[in-house]
């Protein structure tokens, strides 16, 4: 099994409704408002040019170095897995994090991370762009499986044929010709 599943992923399914006390100057015990949120994202990004550049020797290290990275953005990752063209990270945020801040960070470092171990005859690459589907507490043990699964589900359908059935599931509108770079800039 090649998929990460960071261990605190698992324990999101207890519910953490947390209520702040605080004593007013009369001695009176008043409730406190706080901000409470489960804000799921499915993230899929792909290789430039859908190019197999991630490698059995690389898919490890990289998927790590990915949770690294959003764990150290404050965000929780439950589990990264892909094929070799393409990742998909299922991952909880807070409500203050700009996923497409978020993404463009793990793909600049995680690129800088690939290009540096010199383990591909030339330079790695993310496509410009990506995916990502919110997803609801009540379906995030199949979303998990879904990504933990990637090889089989990968035998019956394409890459292509996956993203475009997320866009149209979400019934996210698009134009086909801006789906895929081709073309190395």
């Amino acid at each position: 099994m090649f998929g990460l599943i960071a261990p605190e992923g698992l324990n999101i399914f207890r519910d953490q409704l947390i209520k702040m006390i605080v004593i007013a100057p009369e001695g009176q015990n008043k409730f406190m408002a706080d901000t409470f949120t489960q804000i799921f994202y499915h993230v899929v990004f792909a290789v430039r040019n859908r190019e197999s550049l991630i490698t059995p020797e690389i898919k490890d290290d990289l998927y790590k170095y990915i949770s690294g990275i959003i764990t150290n953005q404050k965000q929780k990752v439950f589990i990264i897995n892909g094929m070799p063209d393409h990742v998909h990270i299922l991952m909880n945020c807070k409500p203050n994090m700009n996923l497409s801040d978020n993404v463009r960070e793990i793909k600049e470092h995680s690129t800088k991370f690939i290009n540096d171990k010199k383990v591909l005859r030339g330079q790695f690459y993310w496509q410009g762009g990506f995916g990502a589907f919110t997803v609801s507490k009540k379906d995030v043990p199949m979303v998990l499986n879904y990504i933990q699964n990637q090889e089989e589900h990968h035998k019956q359908k394409t890459f292509r044929e996956e993203y475009l059935a997320f866009l149209q599931e979400n019934e996210i509108e698009f134009k086909e010709e801006y789906l895929f770079d081709f073309e190395l800039t």
